[in-house]
């Protein structure tokens, strides 16, 4: 996939070429309905694709034709009494349906004086269409099969319905041309400056959307700060949006509740979702039966981003059945607890970027291009293995990097290891900020010195020093992107996510004997020598850790010095 913002896929900003395509039966409508359909499209600047080849078909649809379907924003099959008799029309339709459902692209069908159940089961001149082609395709039919399935597919779709003598044409085409504008005219969020690694992830959440069902679903979306949740539900916005009734992306949940109050996030929402101003509520329960009977109706795409506290969603999306049939709302998080307990089943965790991404993203806000001066090389992936993989830090140090000169690179990379970028710490401890105290601790004890232990190992130690398991307090950690535990049974933490940890204990105190955990050796013979005191071999506990740390601890808890009170020290020998 190109990176590049200005190349990006269609799939995040519609860039496509086409806002219309439109597929029909020539001999059926092309002089009469399509053409004025197509001019007054073309009159309010929508870009329609029509077909201008239609006598020189051949059998097989042209790539030229593939291509427009692919680079449509909208298709409009008009289904006529013969259109099945084409067995281009048909070919046309399953390409436009197999894409559309890739690409999350809306299909508008048009029921031209001909009753839908008739498509959905094939009955009159469709009978005889389909009974045609099985006699002349009755060594293919597979082929046969997929333009059945297409035609129920098509016919199950919400689109506009046509008879002559019951409806004026021309107004009839008017309904068609605003609801069209409507959508094309919709304003897109702006994604990423950068699309490196977001086409799969979107497309992963996508497919758990799963949005040709007409229940309503909802799916979450969590990983640690700063990996890209956001910037993926905006993707996924963009792809889909064309396909509701009602749109809201409230952004910011986290920071907007604290500010404004859960009351603003329901008047926000109904605001957007169903267009109007000025809507005010009284409180949280006054909000609730207002949302249910508003939107209850209404195919809604709700997109709740950056959630950290249950009663948000309880406040806005509590329940399925608030909204209406075929309603999507997806939420972002930093913590998958909360998910769980709103009853969110279709989860999906954004994981860090792989090597090869983040040189990428990195390459394009250090450099502008995808190709990394040669000079640069080994400073240039001392870098991506310093981010290890998260696209916050890739970007605010690509960007701070951009024409800088090697030495820069150098010296700034130097200080980033000594002392973390304060944007992407701060980004990251929200996280930390909404532990429990105990969970604090039990988290900077890992952090400082339990990386790469054994979770069993982990635990014993934790458990014999603060006195309570701290399976729990793990748990949430987990839960919150903090640590994980590996398939072997191991604790990891983001590199990034460690520093936080070591830069909370620094700021306790300029002075390292001031501080609850010391672990570099430098602070602890430091604070060993100021005390002039003399240990004993009996005063440690060596713990042999496992070969992938490539070091062995001796680590020192609950012991205190003259003016010196410490939980652990851990020695490298």
């Amino acid at each position: 996939m190109n990176s590049k913002s200005t190349m990006s896929s269609v799939s995040f900003s519609h860039g496509c070429e086409y806002d219309v395509f439109l597929s029909f039966r020539g001999s059926d409508t092309r002089h009469g309905f399509i053409s004025h359909l197509y001019k007054a499209l073309c009159d309010k600047g929508i870009r329609t694709f029509i077909d201008d080849e239609e006598l020189q078909r051949g059998e097989e649809i042209t790539p030229s034709l593939l291509k427009a379907i692919q680079d449509s924003r909208i298709a409009i099959p008009v289904l006529s009494q013969n259109y099945a008799s084409s067995t281009f029309c048909l070919d046309e339709l399953v390409h436009i349906l197999a894409c559309f459902k890739e690409k999350g692209r809306l299909v508008l069908p048009v029921f031209y004086d001909v009753d839908a159940s008739h498509v959905r089961h094939q009955r009159g001149t469709y009978q005889e269409a389909l009974s045609t082609h099985q006699q002349r395709f009755h060594d293919h039919l597979n082929k046969l099969q997929k333009w059945r399935n297409a035609l129920r597919q098509v016919a199950n779709l919400s689109g506009y319905h046509f008879k002559h003598g019951s409806e004026n044409e021309c107004e009839f085409i008017g309904k068609i041309v605003k609801e069209v504008s409507q959508k094309v005219n919709r304003t897109l969020l702006d994604v990423a400056d950068y699309s490196v690694g977001l086409e799969s992830r979107m497309l992963q959440v996508n497919s758990l959307l799963d949005i040709e069902s007409g229940e309503v679903h909802m799916v979450g979306i969590y990983g640690v700060g700063g990996v890209g949740k956001t910037t993926i539900a905006k993707a996924i916005y963009n792809l889909i949006a064309d396909q509701f009734d009602g749109l809201c992306f409230l952004s910011s949940v986290r920071e907007n509740s604290t500010k404004h109050g859960l009351v603003h996030l329901q008047e926000t929402l109904l605001s957007k979702a169903i267009g109007e101003e000025g809507i005010k509520l009284g409180s949280v329960s006054e909000g609730i039966p207002i949302i249910k009977q508003r939107l209850h109706l209404k195919k809604v795409l709700l997109i709740l981003d950056d959630v950290d506290n249950i009663d948000q969603l309880r406040a806005t999306a509590r329940e399925t059945n608030w909204f209406g049939s075929g309603s999507r709302i997806i939420i972002t998080t930093r913590d998958r607890h909360l998910l769980q307990l709103n009853g969110v089943e279709k989860v999906y965790e954004v994981n860090m970027m792989n090597e090869k991404e983040a040189a990428q993203l990195l390459s394009w806000y250090a450099f502008k291009t995808e190709k990394v001066n040669p000079c640069y090389q080994n400073i240039f992936y001392r870098v991506v293995a310093y981010t290890f993989g998260l696209p916050l830090a890739l970007e605010i140090i690509g960007s701070s990097l951009y024409k800088k000169e090697i030495e820069e690179w150098e010296s700034a990379l130097d200080q980033y290891e000594r002392i973390p970028d304060k944007d992407i710490l701060d980004r990251l401890k929200v996280s930390y900020d909404s532990l429990r105290d105990y969970e604090k601790d039990i988290f900077l004890d890992i952090a400082c010195f339990f990386k790469g232990s054994s979770l069993t190992y982990v635990q014993e130690i934790l458990s014999s020093h603060h006195g309570f398991c701290p399976k729990h307090a793990i748990r949430v950690l987990i839960d919150k992107s903090l640590v994980k535990i590996n398939v072997h049974g191991y604790v990891i933490l983001h590199d990034l996510i460690e520093d936080m940890g070591k830069e909370i204990m620094r700021k306790e105190s300029q002075e390292p004997g001031k501080r609850s955990r010391l672990w570099c050796p430098e602070d602890i013979v430091e604070v060993l020598e100021e005390n002039k005191v003399r240990l004993t071999v009996s005063w440690f506990v060596a713990f042999k850790f496992q070969p992938i740390l490539q070091y062995n601890y001796l680590s020192v808890y609950d012991f205190s010095l003259k003016n010196v009170t410490l939980q652990f020290a851990a020695f490298f020998s």
